[in-house]
């Protein structure tokens, strides 16, 4: 976008107050930027070409914007460029296409968002290991993009993180270089809302939430999102999109702790869980099934809600919901290990020395994501009790548990028959589960990938 030239006539001539001169040019800046947005010629920078930052990015570039992917990744970015995605949310063929077209581009050059007239924040945002909020990739982000400023910028932060953020860290930042909110720049988060390897709800199917830090920065964020997604809800301002984000993962969080308690209870009384949750399911209203795991994981749900937490503590509330799922789900690895033990304990098989090979350590399904993966946990664990442990996962060739490197195995008649337990810890589509029923000597199924399987129940456990 190029300053208009009828605003540099107005401020040169003088004419009106200093007041109105300013409220013209922020007029004339509001509306070129508008007009570039609806032209699509608008350039944007999206900042991390991750799971959440390289689909929008190619969405936008879909609608014929012009995006470049900033990444600090130089490995990525070569592969992007050679139109390799790391995310089955992309498909090859398109990005190929895209670069060829001259609409997307990947780069590691910063200086690019001093061109950009949109820029698009996508950074990681994990905890801290005293589980605070770690946000100085969104910090590093935005002091880059402030330090490149110029007047007619839009800047949307999309990462996760705790209320208050966007105003209180990225509004001080680019104030501090001279951009007036709502006159000569406009800021908005819209929380990310990408399921990756979900096929049914990709970019373009998510309702984007949107709150600018100003009327105007709120009506041209969504304008923007308008251009690539069928419905864009608008709300007063950021925090309320921050929050929004939060008590959809807190909302998760606390209901998939529930189901995982309810399947320890259930164990206790001798009944299948995933039958209880399937006949509860079956009420037309008032019911929403959730359901066990080995623990969450990934990007969102075992980290969103602590930001929350952490800020209520700031505030001097104590989040009680949140704390206690957090424990539960925390707990679950180890639950899984213990029900591994008392499996083999049967089969008067110790745990120490036992051949544990483990199905899927992705954190879900289809992807090859282990960020905060409990099967990376229940490893630990197991290799902790003295178990002998492999994995196979088409999706993840290499992991380290406990500081040892392990490569993925094949999933061979071989293996499946000579270990003396078969974990299920990611229920990955790949799997063929009546085979592994048939031919292992026992499985424990952390993720109910073999009900409905006939199975001797002394071979086959299930949460």
């Amino acid at each position: 976008m190029r300053m208009a030239t009828s605003t540099r006539q107005i401020v040169d001539k003088g004419r009106g107050t200093r007041g109105q001169r300013v409220a013209a040019e922020s007029h004339s800046i509001e509306v070129e930027l508008e007009k570039c947005l609806r032209e699509h010629t608008a350039r944007v920078t999206v900042i991390g070409q991750g799971y959440v930052g390289l689909p929008l990015a190619v969405e936008l570039a879909r609608a014929g914007f012009p995006v470049a992917g900033l990444d600090v990744d130089r490995a990525r970015i070569e592969a992007l460029n050679a139109g390799r995605p790391h995310t089955p949310d992309v498909d090859a063929t398109e990005l190929a296409a895209l670069r060829k077209a001259g609409r997307y581009t990947a780069t590691a050059d910063f200086d690019i968002l001093a061109e950009s007239d949109v820029v698009i924040i996508c950074v990681p945002t994990p905890l801290r290991k005293s589980k605070d909020p770690d946000i100085s990739y969104v910090a590093a982000a935005a002091e880059a993009t402030a330090a490149r400023f110029r007047p007619g910028q839009l800047v949307i932060l999309e990462s996760t993180t705790y209320p208050g953020t966007t105003e209180e860290l990225l509004l001080p930042l680019f104030a501090s270089r001279g951009a007036a909110v709502g006159e000569n720049f406009f800021l908005a988060f819209s929380p990310e809302r990408i399921d990756p390897g979900n096929r049914a709800f990709k970019v373009r199917d998510i309702p984007k939430i949107v709150g600018g830090a100003t009327p105007s920065s709120t009506r041209l964020a969504a304008l923007l999102y308008q251009q690539i997604v069928a419905k864009v809800i608008q709300v007063s301002g950021p925090k309320v999109a921050e929050l929004a984000k939060l008590y959809e993962n807190v909302f998760r969080n606390v209901n998939i702790a529930l189901a995982n308690e309810f399947a320890l209870m259930c164990r206790r009384l001798g009944v299948d869980t995933r039958e209880v949750i399937e006949a509860a399911a079956s009420k037309p209203f008032g019911f929403m099934p959730f359901y066990p795991g080995p623990g969450t994981g990934g990007h969102c749900i075992p980290v969103d809600p602590g930001y929350l937490a952490w800020k209520m503590r700031l505030n001097g509330y104590e989040a009680r919901f949140i704390h206690l799922a957090d424990e539960i789900n925390r707990s679950m690895p180890a639950y899984v290990v213990d029900l591994i033990a008392e499996a083999l304990n049967r089969r008067r098989r110790s745990i120490n020395g036992a051949q544990i090979l483990a199905l899927g350590v992705a954190y879900k399904r289809g992807v090859a994501d282990i960020r905060e993966s409990p099967a990376i946990e229940v490893l630990a664990q197991l290799r902790q009790c003295g178990a002998m442990i492999s994995y196979a996962d088409p999706y993840v060739p290499v992991i380290t548990v406990d500081g040892v490197v392990l490569q993925a195995t094949q999933l061979t008649d071989e293996r499946l028959t000579t270990a003396d337990c078969v974990v299920i810890l990611t229920d990955h589509p790949e799997f063929d589960y009546s085979r592994i029923v048939e031919l292992a000597r026992l499985v424990v199924d952390t993720r109910n990938a073999t009900w409905g399987l006939a199975a001797p129940a002394d071979r086959v456990i299930r949460l």
